[in-house]
């Protein structure tokens, strides 16, 4: 008796498990419009709007209630001030916890590390992931990674120059921002051209 409950006690655990993995797997297309509308804006026509989707993905699995220990918030986890001085340039950005702001303030912000990445990166795969990393990190940080790349001899404007030298790189929380970027790569691939998500 203790065995059969014991037995239906476990298969009912593994199934809640299963319904509790597949409902986190689960990626709202919701926001959809709005990553292309705010890409097409800020990146022109032709650019892949899915790898904010992706971005944001890593960021909060698209969930406008999401909060950071340090108070990013939001779908794409912006900190208040940096909310304020994008608003500051773009003033009908009105409210941070309005998830078109919230996602339209997280592309510009993308933006304005993609333009600073344009001469220090070797192209496009290697810029966006200077992007991604400086949106994690701040920028000063993928600097000081770029220096130790060159006195190690390294390329310092191929990313994969920047994974080898990160552990190297002091006041570096590394290992967050190399597994930021690459779920970001990871969640783009699983998407389809329309930018559903696969398993």
């Amino acid at each position: 008796m203790k065995s059969s409950v014991r037995t239906t006690l476990m298969m009912t655990l593994v199934m809640l498990m299963a319904g509790a993995h597949a409902r986190a797997e689960t990626v709202t297309d919701r926001y959809d419009d709005t990553f292309r509308k705010y890409t097409q804006r800020f990146y022109g026509p032709g650019f892949d709007w899915r790898i904010f989707k992706a971005q944001a993905m890593a960021e909060s699995n698209i969930s406008m209630t999401a909060k950071s220990w340090v108070g990013a918030r939001g779908i794409m986890q912006l900190m208040p001030a940096t909310f304020q001085e994008i608003r500051s340039k773009n003033p009908e950005m009105i409210a941070i916890n309005k998830p078109e702001w919230n996602i339209a303030a997280g592309i510009y912000y993308d933006r304005q590390l993609w333009n600073q990445w344009e001469t220090e990166s070797s192209g496009e795969p290697d810029r966006k992931h200077f992007m991604f990393a400086s949106y994690n990190a701040g920028r000063g940080t993928l600097l000081r990674a770029q220096a130790v790349a060159r006195t190690k001899t390294l390329d310092p404007s191929l990313w994969p120059s920047i994974q080898t030298v990160a552990p190297d790189v002091p006041k570096w929380r590394h290992e967050e921002t190399l597994s930021y970027v690459e779920r970001i790569d990871t969640n783009a691939d699983r998407m389809d051209d329309e930018g559903r998500v696969g398993r």
